[in-house]
C-alpha cells in the first residue's frame, strides 16, 4: 500500500476529513489555513485563507457547498467551499475548538474554550433558507454547564440530539431544542482527543490520551469494545465496509525529539472491531498522528501528523480479499 504524501501545511495537522461523497479531503492545521484535496489524485484543490490562528476543526455540509472552520483566533467562519470565499464570520471571546453542521445543514454548531475567564460553551446558529445566508450573528441556543473544553461535536441523524466529547474524558448528550443536558458518561481517565460516528450512526468511537479507544453504543452510551495502544490515542475511525477500526497517535509531541519513530509509536494501527486485536500497522509518519479518517467507501484512509504531512492511503486488493477471522 503506497500512500500519496500531501504537503500543504507548514505546521501540525489538527483534522483531516472526507466529504460525504468521498471525492474530496479537507484538512486543517496550526498554520492558520484549511485545505481541500482531490481524494483520487492527492492534488490540492484550494486553500481557505482568512484565520489568524490555528484552525482546530472543520466540517462540510451535505452537498459540500459550504465549509465551516473553528480557530484559535476566537472566530468561526462559514466558507463557500468551491470558491474559497468567506460567507460569514462569528466572533467570540475565546478560541473555537470544534464545529459541526446539523442534519439538514440549517444549523451550525461551535464550541468555545475556557480561556481568559470565559466558560466552555456550545453555540447553535441558524442559517437561512437561502443557500448562502446567515440568520443573524446571535446564537439561537447555547449549551451551558460544561466544566472542560469540548473537542468534538456530533449530531444524531434525527437532528434532535447533540453529543459533545470533552477534555474531562466525558461525553454528554443534549436536547437540541431546549439545550438541556440529558446524559453525562465518563468514558476515559484522561482527555478525549477525538470522537467519530460509526458508519451506521448506531455507535461512535472515542480516542483518548489514556491510551484507549472505545466503541460506544449511541443509545445507551455503554462501552461496547475497547482497544489499547502503548501511547496516547489522538484519533480513531471506523471502517464503513470492514469490521476494522483505525487508531492514530504516538508519544507526546513535546517528547518526540528524544526518540525514533518506532519507539514513538507513530504507526497507524488497524484493529479488529469485534475481537479487539491488532491486525496491522502502517508506517510512514515521523511524528505523532493527530488525526485519521476512513473514506465513505472504505477504500482509502487519510492521516495527518505533527510533522505537517498528510498521507492518503489506498488499500491494496488483498485487503478486501483477506480473511481477518
Amino acid at each position: 500500500m503506497r500512500p500519496m504524501i500531501l504537503k500543504g501545511h507548514e505546521r501540525p495537522l489538527t483534522m483531516v476529513k472526507f466529504n460525504r461523497e468521498g471525492d474530496l479531503v479537507f484538512s486543517s492545521a496550526k498554520d492558520k489555513v484549511a485545505t481541500a484535496w482531490y481524494a483520487s489524485t492527492g492534488e490540492r484543490l484550494g486553500t481557505y485563507v482568512g484565520h489568524n490562528g490555528a484552525v482546530w476543526g472543520l466540517d462540510s455540509d451535505w452537498f459540500c457547498s459550504r465549509l465551516i472552520t473553528g480557530s484559535a483566533d476566537n472566530s468561526a467562519k462559514l466558507w463557500d467551499a468551491q470558491r474559497g470565499t468567506v460567507l460569514h464570520t462569528w466572533e467570540y471571546k475565546s478560541p473555537i475548538r470544534a464545529v459541526a453542521f446539523a442534519p439538514g445543514d440549517r444549523i451550525v454548531t461551535m464550541a468555545s474554550t475556557a480561556l481568559m475567564g470565559q466558560t466552555p460553551d456550545v453555540y447553535l446558529h441558524r442559517l437561512t433558507d437561502e443557500l448562502m445566508g446567515v440568520e443573524g450573528a446571535e446564537p439561537v441556543l447555547k449549551l451551558v454547564g460544561l466544566d472542560m473544553n469540548v473537542v468534538r461535536i456530533l449530531w444524531y441523524p434525527t437532528g434532535d440530539l447533540v453529543l459533545t466529547a470533552s477534555e474531562d474524558g466525558c461525553v454528554r448528550r443534549w436536547d437540541a431544542e431546549t439545550g438541556t443536558m440529558l446524559d453525562c458518561k465518563k468514558l476515559h481517565t484522561s482527555r478525549i482527543n477525538d470522537c467519530q460516528w460509526g458508519p451506521d450512526h448506531f455507535c461512535f468511537i472515542t480516542a483518548s490520551s489514556d491510551q484507549y479507544a472505545k466503541v460506544v453504543d449511541a443509545a445507551s452510551l455503554e462501552v461496547m469494545k475497547t482497544y489499547k495502544m502503548e501511547a496516547p490515542v489522538n484519533s480513531a475511525s471506523m471502517s464503513p465496509t470492514h469490521p476494522h477500526v483505525l487508531l492514530g497517535g504516538g508519544q507526546e509531541a513535546s517528547q518526540v525529539t528524544t526518540t525514533d519513530n518506532r519507539a514513538g509509536k507513530f504507526e497507524g494501527r488497524l484493529y479488529h472491531l469485534v475481537y479487539e486485536t491488532e491486525i496491522g500497522r502502517v508506517k510512514g509518519h515521523f511524528g505523532p498522528i493527530n488525526t485519521v479518517s476512513f473514506s465513505p467507501n472504505g477504500r482509502q484512509y487519510v492521516s495527518g501528523a505533527e510533522e505537517g504531512y498528510i498521507r492518503l492511503h489506498t488499500f491494496d486488493q488483498d485487503y478486501f480479499t483477506r480473511n481477518y477471522n
